[in-house]
């Protein structure tokens, strides 16, 4: 790992007091977004991030998360330890300051730190104020010191020198358990969450060692390192993993401008999506920004600059454009950057502008040079992009068929779609049910004010492996499109969406499965804002009817019917095992699957854009041993589906 060390103090004066503390355990989620399971984890990041950014500056090397079988979170750093002397304005130790008083860090103006990671920087003291208990142990020129908080971030007593070590060791650990009345809904941390981030940051700070201890009964991989040297370079790779690459290396470049430093990786796969993936101070920037315009500025600028200059391109004829110059296209765009501003919905788009040029600049001169100094690799990415600018005026051809005329335009909506009569999309509902007998039930038991049906015949297309004319040329997709209303692709206008719910309702067989993954991997791949904002959801039909005499009741797993066999009595129970929901008439699919006040809807979130990527590629691509590993590892999760 190259060292940057900044010559810049770490002692009480940089740290700057700006507001006490009171408000976080009365509104929590202002500070950490929610009390969710998101937020728990928020907690870890926070801490996390602390022992990230003496790494950015220069002084730490290592970094040890550890959960043990309590819930209970250590995360220990290698750093330069935390100040420990009083804070002239507090009058406490600074380590008190840093964890009782809301923004008081190295963060907020001190000069302790050039660049920062995390989005909110709500620091120490918020993870202080929603602990059961949280200690804080630090190594400095040769003594140990320690501090215990409890009762929502108050101190058991003053910092004190406990014992002492070597005078070469020095660092941070602190220890904390996340309050269970605040975190009502789980204090449980999920193993997969913690080992994803934890990977991410390893892979976006190349050099700096991330040991991961997962204690807990039942957790696989108890202990795993992440250390990649490469950074991005194997980042991509990682993504790139169940991919066909068209070429051998991965283009990487870095440099520095204006005290910001740019890091970008790529590789093209024979994919056709384009996954392009952002950060801003280890933050994922799930919304772009100007980081990802300059890269995609420059990206376009070279590779029509180069394929003019090598003749692939005539002089006069039309360039390649973005879309047809991103097909296939695995990167990762990095950026530090000292003071950050971000907009956007969820606050993860970049909203400086400097940025842009500054990218723009330092990718551009370096995939030019790669291109010029790897004549047969640029070959190849040139002609998969002249590829993909055919396949895209033959597919604007098909699109225009897709596209309404008008947005309540009766005329222009599919002819098998039974629309609902409200207008109202708040409350208008759409069902895509798979096959005629279905939908006929479907259209029988609806209501039909503010619920619409639209059935499918068979399998769509798998649009993991279909260029862009022929996934326009299918007629179910041609369908739903068009009952959206609300574009596809780049021109997803989510404000014009017919429905604001979109429910997948299919058997819960093998098949109905595989046809719900067809289509969620089409609204990912294809209408994704749509996804993200949560407007798809899963119907979940029962697998058995049990009645006896006059009581009937409705069992949607194995284990529901066991509790349904114990309240009724086991003896002469009529027990039907649904095998499709055509086997429903439209009354029970109604009070079953269809009615508001009855029925289980499971709504589909993308909380990792990555992960969910990596999933479709997997469970949809060309590469069969990591879809046959997966479904041996999963293959629990399946036992209510009839194989």
């Amino acid at each position: 790992m190259e060292n940057h060390v900044v010559e810049h103090s770490y002692t009480a004066e940089d740290i700057q007091v700006l507001e006490g503390l009171e408000a976080v355990r009365k509104r929590p989620g202002m500070y950490i977004g929610s009390t969710s399971e998101k937020g728990l984890h928020h907690l870890v990041w926070e801490i996390v991030d602390n022992g990230i950014d003496e790494a950015l500056a220069g002084y730490a090397t290592d970094i040890d998360v550890r959960v043990d079988q309590e819930n209970i979170v250590t995360v220990e750093d290698n750093g330069r330890g935390m100040p420990t002397g009083i804070h002239e304005k507090t009058g406490i130790s600074t380590v008190e300051t840093i964890f009782t008083v809301l923004h008081a860090g190295g963060k907020f103006g001190g000069g302790a730190y050039k660049v920062s990671g995390g989005l909110h920087g709500v620091g120490a003291s918020v993870v202080n104020a929603l602990s059961e208990f949280l200690e804080v142990t630090v190594y400095n020129e040769g003594k140990v010191y320690f501090i215990r908080f409890e009762n929502g971030g108050k101190a058991v007593a003053p910092l004190k020198v406990i014992g002492s070590c070597d005078p070469q060791k020095h660092g941070s650990v602190v220890r904390f358990k996340a309050d269970p009345t605040i975190f009502t809904e789980t204090t449980r941390y999920s193993h997969d969450v913690l080992r994803d981030r934890l990977r991410q940051i390893a892979f976006l700070n190349k050099g700096i060692r991330i040991l991961f201890q997962d204690e807990r009964e039942g957790e696989k991989n108890h202990e795993q390192v992440f250390l990649y040297s490469g950074g991005l370079r194997e980042y991509v790779a990682f993504l790139n993993k169940n991919k066909q690459v068209i070429h051998e290396d991965i283009v990487y470049c870095e440099g520095e401008e204006e005290g910001i430093e740019v890091e970008v990786a790529m590789q093209y796969n024979d994919g056709f999506v384009p996954n392009i993936y952002s950060f801003c101070n280890n933050i994922n920037t799930v919304e772009g920004g100007y980081h990802e315009d300059g890269f995609k500025l420059a990206l376009n600028r070279v590779i029509n600059n180069y394929a003019k200059e090598n003749n692939f391109l005539k002089k006069d004829e039309e360039g390649l454009q973005g879309d047809d110059v991103r097909e296939g296209l695995t990167a990762i765009i990095s950026i530090k950057h000292p003071d950050p501003q971000y907009e956007g919905q969820t606050k993860t788009k970049l909203g400086n502008s400097e940025v842009r040029k500054i990218v723009s600049n330092i990718f551009g001169a370096q995939l030019e040079r790669f291109l010029l100094e790897n004549p047969d690799q640029a070959k190849i990415i040139i002609e998969k992009a002249m590829v993909a600018s055919k396949a895209r005026l033959a597919a604007k051809k098909a699109r225009e068929l897709t596209r309404r005329k008008g947005a309540l335009e009766i005329s222009s909506l599919p002819g098998k779609l039974a629309d609902c009569s409200s207008k109202d999309a708040s409350i208008s509902e759409i069902y895509i049910v798979e096959g005629d007998s279905a939908g006929g039930s479907a259209k029988q038991g609806r209501n039909s004010k503010y619920q619409a049906i639209l059935p499918l015949r068979g399998k769509i297309l798998n649009v993991e492996k279909a260029r862009l004319h022929r996934i326009f040329d299918n007629a179910e997709i041609r369908s739903m499109i068009t009952a959206f209303g609300c574009g596809v692709g780049n021109e997803v206008d989510t404000s014009k969406l017919r429905y604001h719910k979109i429910v997948i309702m299919t058997d819960a067989d093998v098949d109905g499965a595989h046809i719900r993954t067809l289509l969620l991997t089409f609204f990912f791949r294809f209408l994704k804002p749509v996804v993200e904002q949560g407007y798809v959801y899963i119907a979940q039909p029962p697998l058995y009817k049990v009645q006896k005499g006059n009581q009937v009741r409705y069992a949607y797993s194995d284990d529901e019917l066991e509790r349904v066999k114990t309240d009724l009595g086991s003896e002469r129970l009529n027990i039907q095992r649904y095998k499709g929901l055509g086997e429903m008439n439209p009354e029970q699919l109604w009070e079953t699957t269809m009615d508001p006040e009855v029925r289980t809807l499971i709504q589909v979130t993308v909380d990792d854009a990555m992960d969910a990527d990596e999933a479709f590629e997997m469970l949809m691509g060309d590469e069969v041993e990591p879809r046959r590993k997966f479904i041996v590892e999963n293959a629990h999760f399946v036992k209510n589906l009839d194989i």
